[in-house]
């Protein structure tokens, strides 16, 4: 019999107008992944691990659904609504702003926008516009509809002077966030938010008027693009500076930091601790949302709520190679966390000859094998051949490193298996430095099932390129190392080849192991 069709996608609703609910109402329908972007700097190993972690071991969920059916996991409810917030655009306008990069930025309004509840009782918005002079394009209290303010952020012009921050946030403390323009007495029931957007340094102070506006209750947000004055971003934003300073090299990707703010606005609750489900066996929490999983021998059937006994079933084959950019823009502190994530997902991993085979390959200016398919029986020493593996730090040739995957990784002599699935992970950071088409498509013409994993300055049409069809379920990008505190995940299950649903018990296990391990990291 074929297995229950592909189960509805997880996904966590972080503010994004189509999956905010109706009144009453919960909405589950189509997917969502979620990459919160930040400035691609160094960070903390324990948000490092976050991140990383939580993308590649969804990754590998995708990965697993190969000869295997049955219900895993799945969402059964969602619920996210914005704290009522009272949020002021400062931007950017001067001369150095081009008109068409001008228009990124009011899409960027417009998507965090798109993602409030808004109303003169939730979360009202005002735009200030500044270059030599500042402009209130409106105040808080000039729209109370989301489309009014879509509309009129619409109309906004860029003004084409100088750069008076300094001169524009002392405009947001004394008039953008009075009474007079809509602004309500300070309360703990809702915040006020500044986000300011500039891209280069100050013709004026900024030092002495942010902590001025800090102090008076405004949380700022300080977003830097191109060649803007990073001491100047930091001068401006609220405590902790990792939260509240963002980074973007241009305003073509100015767009990558809407999810954060969507996110940062959103208000979840805990689904399961209040007892709002319709789980038989086991509830398992995530930021807005629940699913349902089932205690150990058993499987979830296709309701995605009752449970069913299990007979012992076996994991499905698979040879996994990953493809891991070891060139000098990565840094040495970020390599050891690559190491680290790697490491996390061949944890999740049933190692052994008839069952998951694992390769790593580093590339830089050149492409060398760390360890081919095979060679380890055991995760144990698979882990330890990972922490041994050296820094290369040179160039970026994906392109070479992809050919290698093709002639050499998924070769028989190099350990691959006859029959079984391969599937590739390239990681990189930048632009390739030769080229990447013919190699790409080879391999997915081979069948190679091929995952494309980018951070920071990655090419998004390089890495949509190397990812197989359907692209949004192969393809990940984040602009930074360092903090991103929940992603979507997106899981679907394939046509069962076995005669027993219940064959799949091994994936459920496996599941239910990296929801656990992805929910300790978030905590």
């Amino acid at each position: 019999p074929q297995c229950p069709p592909p189960f509805p996608t997880l996904h966590t609703c972080q503010g994004l107008a189509p999956c905010l609910p109706e009144e009453g109402q919960v909405n589950t329908s189509g997917p969502r992944l979620l990459l919160a972007t930040l400035h691609p700097a160094s960070g903390s190993s324990a948000a490092m691990d976050r991140i990383f972690s939580a993308l590649l071991l969804s990754l590998l969920l995708l990965l697993q659904s190969y000869g295997v059916c049955g219900a895993p996991p799945q969402p059964r409810g969602t619920l996210c609504r914005t704290k009522p917030t009272d949020l002021v655009f400062v931007i950017d306008s001067s001369r150095s702003v081009r008109p068409h990069e001008f228009e990124k930025v009011k899409v960027f309004m417009s998507r965090v926008i798109e993602g409030l509840d808004v109303g003169p009782n939730s979360t009202r918005v005002g735009v200030i516009n500044y270059a030599s002079a500042v402009k209130n394009e409106f105040s808080l209290k000039t729209y109370q509809t989301k489309a009014g303010l879509l509309q009129a952020v619409r109309r906004i012009e860029p003004l084409s002077t100088g750069t008076m921050t300094g001169l524009a946030i002392q405009f947001a403390i004394s008039r953008a966030f009075s009474d007079s323009e809509g602004a309500r007495v300070r309360s703990p029931n809702f915040n006020k938010v500044a986000i300011v957007v500039t891209d280069g340094r100050p013709q004026d102070g900024v030092q002495d008027v942010s902590a001025r506006a800090r102090a008076a209750g405004i949380e700022i947000f300080a977003i830097g693009v191109g060649r803007v004055d990073m001491h100047t971003l930091r001068q401006i934003a609220s405590e902790p500076l990792d939260d509240h300073v963002d980074y973007v090299e241009s305003y073509s990707v100015i767009e990558k930091l809407t999810h954060k703010f969507q996110e940062a606005f959103c208000v979840v609750s805990d689904l399961c601790a209040t007892g709002d489900h319709d789980c038989e066996q086991i509830c398992i929490s995530t930021p807005g949302a629940y699913k349902c999983a089932c205690k150990e021998g058993f499987t979830l059937n296709s309701d995605g709520k009752t449970c069913s006994a299990c007979s012992s079933g076996s994991g499905s084959a698979l040879d996994l190679v990953f493809l891991i950019d070891g060139s000098k823009s990565v840094r040495p502190e970020n390599f050891e966390l690559v190491k680290k994530f790697i490491n996390q997902i061949v944890d999740s991993l049933e190692v052994s000859d008839k069952q998951a085979q694992v390769g790593l390959v580093q590339y830089s200016s050149s492409v060398r094998q760390e360890f081919p398919l095979g060679q380890f029986k055991n995760k144990k020493d698979i882990k330890a051949a990972v922490k041994k593996m050296a820094y290369m730090e040179k160039g970026t040739m994906t392109g070479q490193a992809l050919k290698y995957l093709i002639d050499s990784s998924f070769s028989i002599i190099n350990g691959a298996r006859p029959g079984v699935p391969k599937v590739g992970i390239v990681f990189t950071d930048g632009r390739s430095q030769d080229y990447i088409t013919d190699a790409a498509k080879k391999a997915k013409d081979l069948g190679f099932r091929m995952f494309a994993v980018g951070v920071g300055n990655a090419v998004e049409d390089e890495l949509r390129e190397i990812a197989s069809e359907p692209v949004a379920e192969h393809y990940f990008y984040t602009a930074d190392f360092r903090t991103i505190s929940k992603i979507g995940k997106k899981l679907q299950m394939k046509i069962c080849i076995e005669e027993d649903p219940c064959e799949c018990k091994s994936i459920v296990k496996f599941q239910t192991k990296v929801e656990d391990l992805i929910n300790s990291l978030q905590q």
